[in-house]
């Protein structure tokens, strides 16, 4: 898969999550009006959240397009990472707001919400797993790290969503059944999924955060590059490697050690010849070499 094509999936997506999310938040606060039900309200609140946490993504991955440029040699993939910080803040943002507001609720006099809202949890349960798994696979396959956290926003709803279920159908059962304190389990449910979406938005928020601070690849996830470059001509060692993730896009920075004899041109066609070597996997996108004479049993000079 292409760079284009890449970004074009990833807008497709981005695109489907807006859309989606406003269509539910519309249809839960309704029904959560109607029916008077606190939780499906505040899980109507979430999925207003995941309106604005996927147009970030997407404003994201339209700057993480952009090419490279004098002020950003090394282009504008990290804006995918920003972006995911964002989306992180402001769920975390709604969760406390969801909490304290459902938190109120404990302790006024409330009634049983309408069956109405039972439909309303259940259309969200169905259309959330969905547009997880639709975007976390696609998030996978293209290494995007806002369409992940983004996916995972759609998961956080669906538990939610499942709590708000149980809560409404608490609340209706306690009113059918005469238990008053039953009443209470629809704002026990909307705390309940303040806790899930606060939890999940510091879990994303700082994954995110690690990957915007220049974070390395693991020496496990480095193996093939390395053998790429031990078995090009030329390439006596290997003095230094780091590769880091800069989106979702990988920049590689190394040191080769070659026969201190050969001229400089001969060091550079090495170098060069590992670069484009290296340019050909897919994740990568710019590679830094430097030659160093290779100087066998002692420290290697920069």
């Amino acid at each position: 898969m292409n760079k284009e094509e890449r970004f074009r999936k990833a807008e497709i997506a981005a695109i489907i999550g807006i859309l989606g999310n406003i269509a539910l938040a519309v249809l839960k606060g309704v029904l959560g009006s109607i029916a008077n039900s606190r939780a499906l309200i505040a899980d109507a609140a979430h999925s207003a959240s995941d309106v604005a946490g996927s147009f970030a993504v997407f404003v994201g991955l339209r700057a993480a397009k952009l090419p490279p440029d004098k002020d950003h040699p090394y282009g504008h993939g990290k804006a995918e990472s920003i972006a995911a910080i964002i989306v992180a803040v402001l769920l975390l943002l709604v969760g406390v707001e969801i909490g304290i507001s459902s938190g109120k609720a404990l302790f006024e006099p409330i009634e049983a919400p309408g069956t109405l809202a039972l439909y309303g949890a259940l259309i969200s349960i169905i259309t959330k797993e969905v547009m997880f798994q639709y975007k976390y696979r696609l998030g996978k396959k293209i290494k995007s790290d806002a369409l992940i956290v983004n996916a995972y926003e759609h998961r956080s709803d669906v538990y939610s969503s499942i709590a708000v279920l149980i809560g409404i159908a608490g609340a209706i059962l306690g009113s059918k059944f005469n238990l008053p304190w039953l009443v209470y389990a629809d704002p026990v449910a909307g705390i309940f999924v303040s806790i899930l979406i606060a939890q999940m938005a510091v879990k994303l928020g700082f994954e995110s955060i690690h990957t915007t601070l220049d974070h390395v690849l693991h020496e496990e996830d480095t193996l093939v590059y390395k053998e790429v470059i031990k078995s090009m001509p030329g390439v006596v060692n290997l003095d230094e490697f780091f590769a880091r993730e800069h989106g979702h896009y990988v920049i590689i920075d190394i040191k080769l050690g070659v026969d201190p004899d050969m001229t400089v041109r001969e060091g550079h066609d090495i170098g060069k010849s590992v670069k484009e070597r290296l340019l050909e996997e897919e994740e990568v996108h710019d590679v830094l070499v430097h030659i160093n004479p290779y100087e066998p049993k002692s420290i290697k000079k920069s």
